[in-house]
């Protein structure tokens, strides 16, 4: 969810136009990292064969791969599901509410997806929706009066974030009682969140062309550990990548996976230093 009006804003601001700026910035940043994820060796990749839009979020299961993509042309949410091992696309859902078509970074917690649905604004509204991993059917909806980008979830927690996870909103679903709202200890525009360990593990971009992946104790909200990751092929608006950690992210103990493109998209799966996947 790197967003096309954050170059383009600038551009107009500087006076500059938009294909010098990019090729300005990439070109000079101080703070690019040039390698794929900062501590971390790519073990592989695997083509996901279906038809996918801009790329939001990533969740995983032993035979299933989940992402999310938002369609901007016809504005449209939708859930895809594709085959673990061969990337073979399997089904989708169709997630759109109203003028609420942007899904964001989705996790699984039991047998439930955990999807946000969002005006594709900041500061405007959302739906967290449930759905059954098995059936695709929506359990239920959560309003929000705010946008949100991803969510994490763990058995009753759901700790989901606004435009750039600025503002983290924490859910108890055993209580009927509104969620409590935190700042992101995290200078990072957090794109997807996961538990994992006993922490929360985010990834989310920098500038145009660098991102990172946060590890946050939970529930003391402290980051422990930053890995810078740098882009892969154009960035966007121009080409259909971006930083690696730019949006979808999921991760399995030293196991991290990074759906980084646009479609037709690719996941990249890297193995994390000795150490990288817990606290120093």
């Amino acid at each position: 969810m790197i967003r096309k009006a954050w170059m383009i804003g600038r551009a107009a601001r500087s006076g500059l136009p938009l294909l010098a700026l990019v090729t300005l910035s990439t070109a000079a940043a101080p703070d690019r990292f040039d390698g794929p994820v900062e501590g971390a060796r790519r073990v592989g990749e695997l083509r996901l064969d279906g038809e996918l839009f801009h790329v939001q979020g990533l969740a995983l299961e032993r035979t299933r791969i989940w992402v999310t993509s938002v369609d901007e042309a016809s504005r449209k949410a939708y859930l895809h599901a594709f085959d673990r091992r061969t990337g073979r696309f399997l089904r989708r859902l169709e997630l759109t509410d109203g003028v609420r078509y942007h899904p964001g970074g989705i996790s699984i917690s039991g047998r439930s997806i955990w999807v946000p649905v969002a005006e594709y604004r900041p500061r405007s509204s959302a739906i967290l929706i449930e759905v059954d991993a098995d059936s695709l059917k929506v359990r239920r909806k959560i309003p929000v009066a705010d946008h949100l980008g991803f969510v994490a979830a763990s058995g009753n927690t759901l700790v989901a974030g606004n435009w750039d996870g600025r503002l983290l909103y924490i859910f108890d679903l055993a209580r009927n009682a509104p969620p409590r709202t935190i700042p992101n200890p995290s200078a990072t525009r957090h794109q997807d969140m996961k538990f994992a360990g006993g922490q929360l593990v985010a990834g989310g971009a920098i500038t145009p062309w660098s991102g990172a992946v946060d590890w946050i104790d939970w529930p003391s909200m402290q980051v422990r550990r930053t890995l810078r990751a740098g882009a892969i092929g154009p960035i966007r608006p121009i080409g259909r990548g971006g930083p690696y950690t730019g949006e979808g992210m999921a991760i399995e103990g030293r196991d991290l996976y990074l759906v980084p493109e646009d479609g037709p998209s690719r996941m990249f799966h890297f193995r994390l230093d000795a150490g990288e996947d817990r606290p120093a």
